[in-house]
Parts: C-alpha cells; sequence; structure tokens
C-alpha cells in the first residue's frame, strides 16, 4: 500500500511538471544583475518543472554579446522548446532571435524589458514587454512633485543614453520638470559596466548624493536609470534627505530590502502584502514617510512570468500576439497571484513597433498609502 502511494505521488508530480507537452526556453540576468527576474524564472520552474529550461546571460553582458547569443541559439536546438522568452533582452537578443529564426522560424519570442530600440525588437520578437518608458518621464516626475520635490536630479551615464527609449525618457523629463517649475539636473555616473565596475558606481552615489543634498536642499528628487544604483541611492536619501520617487524597474523589492536592513523569510518571500507593510515600517521608523515610493509588484518578475504565460497561450494559440486585451488579462492575472487589489493600468503598443506593449502602474507612497 506504502509502495502504491509513493508511486501514486511521483506519478502526480510528473503530470504536474508534464502539462504543457513542450519546453519553454528562459533566459535571464542573475542575481546581482537582475534579482526580481531571476526569482520570476524560480516561480515558472517551481510552477512547470523541468518544461522551463532556465539559463542566464553574463554579468557583463556588453562585453560578452556572443556568450548571450550562443546561450539563446543553444536553447532552440532542442525540438520540444517552442518559444523563449527573454528579461532582460540585453544586447545581443535581436541577434539571437535573427539567427534562431534561420532554423527554426516557428520559434516563438517573447522579450521583457528590452534595451534595443523598440521598432527593432518589434519586427523579430512576437510581443516585447516594458514600462512605459516615455510616459514615465511624466508620471516619475509629477510624483515627485506630488512628493514636495522641488527639484530634479536624473543620475544616467553615455551607454543608458544611447539607449532611444531612455534618452526620450529623459528629454521628457526635463520639458515636464520645466512645466511644473522644477529645475532638471543631469548628473553623469560611472557606468557599472565601465573599469570601476558595480561596486565604484555604487561608491559614487554614495558619495555624490550628500554632495547633491548639501547643495539643492532636501526637496530633490533622485533618480537613476541603473538597477545597481537603487540601494545605494534609497540608504543615502533616507541618510542625507532627498525624495526616491521610483526606481529605474519599480518594485518593492528592488533597492529597498538590501538598504533597510530588511530579511523576508522563507515564507514570506512571495507576500508582496507583508513586503510592503515592512518597508513602510522601516521608512517611517527612519523619518521618511512620504518621500519614497514604487510600484506594488516588481515589474521585472512580473514580465518574466507573465512572459511565459504569455509564451504558453501563443504556443497553444489561445491567445494572439497583437491582442492588446488578451496580453493585458495574463499581466493582471500575474499580477493578482502577487498581491490584491492592483493591476495594468495602462497599456499601449510603441507605434511602429509591432507588438511591443508597455505598461504602467499606480504608485504606492511609504508613509502615506495604507498597506
Amino acid at each position: 500500500m506504502r509502495k502504491l502511494l509513493v508511486v501514486a505521488i511521483l506519478m502526480l508530480a510528473l503530470l504536474s511538471f508534464a502539462a504543457l507537452g513542450f519546453k519553454i526556453g528562459l533566459v535571464t540576468g542573475t542575481v546581482s544583475q537582475g534579482e526580481d527576474e531571476y526569482r520570476g524564472a524560480e516561480n515558472v520552474v517551481k510552477k512547470y518543472g523541468n518544461e522551463i529550461i532556465h539559463v542566464t546571460y553574463p554579468d557583463k553582458f556588453m562585453q560578452e554579446q556572443e556568450t548571450t547569443i550562443a546561450r539563446i541559439v543553444e536553447l532552440a536546438y532542442d525540438p520540444k522548446v517552442k518559444a523563449i522568452v527573454i528579461c532582460q533582452g540585453v544586447p545581443g537578443t535581436v541577434a539571437a532571435i535573427r539567427r534562431v529564426k534561420e532554423f527554426r522560424p516557428d520559434m516563438i519570442f517573447v522579450v521583457g524589458v528590452p534595451h534595443e530600440d523598440p521598432e527593432v525588437v518589434g519586427s523579430v520578437a512576437d510581443v516585447a514587454l516594458e514600462t512605459d518608458t516615455p510616459g514615465r518621464g511624466i508620471t516619475i516626475v509629477d510624483l515627485a512633485y506630488k512628493m514636495g520635490a522641488k527639484r530634479f536630479i536624473h543620475y544616467s551615464f553615455p551607454r543608458h543614453m544611447s539607449y532611444k527609449l531612455l534618452a526620450e525618457r529623459r528629454n521628457i523629463m526635463e520639458q515636464r520638470c520645466k512645466e511644473l517649475g522644477m529645475e532638471f539636473i543631469f548628473v553623469s555616473a560611472p557606468d557599472p559596466l565601465g573599469e570601476q565596475g558595480l561596486t565604484g558606481a555604487q561608491q559614487f552615489i554614495l558619495e555624490d548624493v550628500p554632495r547633491q543634498i548639501a547643495k539643492y536642499g532636501k526637496d530633490t528628487a533622485l533618480f537613476s536609470t541603473n538597477c545597481g544604483m537603487q540601494e545605494p541611492l534609497i540608504k543615502a536619501i533616507l541618510q542625507h534627505g532627498g525624495i526616491y520617487p521610483e526606481q529605474c524597474c519599480p518594485s518593492p523589492t528592488h533597492g529597498y530590502p538590501g538598504a533597510l536592513g530588511i530579511e523576508i523569510p522563507a515564507d514570506k518571500k512571495g507576500d508582496y502584502n507583508y513586503i510592503l507593510k515592512a518597508i513602510n515600517e522601516k521608512i517611517i521608523e527612519k523619518g521618511g514617510a512620504g518621500r519614497f515610493a514604487t510600484w506594488p509588484v516588481p515589474v521585472n518578475m512580473v514580465f518574466t512570468e507573465a512572459g511565459v504565460e504569455i509564451a504558453i497561450e501563443l504556443v497553444q494559440k489561445k491567445i494572439k500576439a497583437n491582442d492588446t486585451n488578451a496580453v493585458k488579462a495574463v499581466l493582471d492575472r500575474v499580477i493578482s497571484e502577487k498581491i490584491s487589489g492592483y493591476g495594468i493600468k495602462t497599456i499601449k503598443k510603441y507605434a511602429g513597433a509591432g507588438n511591443y506593449y508597455m505598461i504602467t502602474m499606480d504608485s504606492v507612497i511609504f508613509g502615506v498609502t495604507q498597506f
């Protein structure tokens, strides 16, 4: 009887991991380059088992594009892989898709957070998912203004400013600041992929924020285009003053737990009600109420998990890649599984870039929003 029970359990497990009948390739950054998407990958592997083949691209992805390309192409050699999801879509992604299409024209690609130009990405990917980068040029500045900012500091570096959407957002931010009577200040920071590395870039933020606050005052909002700079930015603003309206990739777990010394228990890892409350308490305790904000769930984690779900439904022909409502429904479903009461606020396609979807969500302000 006991043997039969064990066999039954094993069969149920195998059935749960073999529900699709095909495989999905999944490519993300490492924990050091993009923890939210990596954790999202862990979640879908837990859900679908060995039907998800998860690989990571190199931390130094700019210098090692051929490695990124090779890892994506390698996934396509498995005939059971019917779709490949990539988040973030670092440089080399478009070249990899083109190579795969040469021998697997049927392969479906979903790309989250593309680094390459929208028109180029949209010409090769079946679906692309990104925050509404141009739109956030307005929403981030408006949020900072609502939180009391009189000026806005934008940290970035030449590599990021060569990205079409990031440069467009920077210009929109500057224009929006003028419209609201806010001063816009651009500060050039070290590139984390440059000679000084991520450590050097983070040290620059820790040293520069107090200089900027001393010069411009505490009613200054600070924003950085780089993921690795978020934790030191939060730390420095908490210590020296300033306003932190949003991360480059909005998320409660992007920078906040590390900066605030919050250890999230294993049984609370995906509980965003718990995580938001824990951050809220720390921010209030440290005197930052009303001056720190984010989105209620990790957007890159959502793109990773929803990207897999969209890919599955495309393979199964349950949805069409150009159906905005269907894509939104999948995104809303993934978000609702993480936190209730929130979903996609706006979704639209980038003009002339195929199925390149851009989204926004409502913000939460710590010390103001009720959790």
